[in-house]
């Protein structure tokens, strides 16, 4: 065996030994890439189911969506005849306001004037105690 035949021999066991390894890293990325295609399967099943269940869901909240409207509406509609009674109970309460006041003016006027008629008494008892 000659020299040249030596590294022939070693060259085809590399180039071997090299293709047994692409072989193994071959092997591998084809299970990985099954796997993948088990995983994006389910995946897809799983979106479908939920998509689904969101069609589902949305047609329900529309339909919930639409009465809680109808009843924002009615009570909306309820609130605006109440407005006459929050009205007349402000006139109410601006009405006993001036009674109040027109109460505390009659109240201080007549405790004047009782004031001076008590002086005014007082006063004439004394002429008279003073006269007799």
């Amino acid at each position: 065996m000659t020299g040249g035949e030596i590294a022939a021999l070693i060259a085809a066991i590399a180039f071997a030994v090299l293709v047994l390894g692409l072989c193994y890293v071959l092997f591998k990325v084809a299970s990985v890439v099954s796997q993948l295609n088990t995983t994006i399967n389910e995946a897809n099943k799983s979106i479908g189911t939920i998509t689904k269940d969101a069609d589902h869901l949305l047609i329900e909240v529309e339909g919930l969506l639409n009465k809680t409207n109808t009843t924002l509406n009615d009570v909306n509609g309820k609130l605006v005849l109440t407005d006459p009674l929050f009205k007349a109970v402000g006139d109410l309460g601006v009405s006993v306001s001036s009674l109040n006041d027109s109460t505390r003016n009659l109240t201080t006027s007549l405790g004047s004037a009782s004031r001076r008629g008590a002086k005014l008494g007082v006063s004439r008892k004394i002429s008279n105690k003073i006269a007799k």
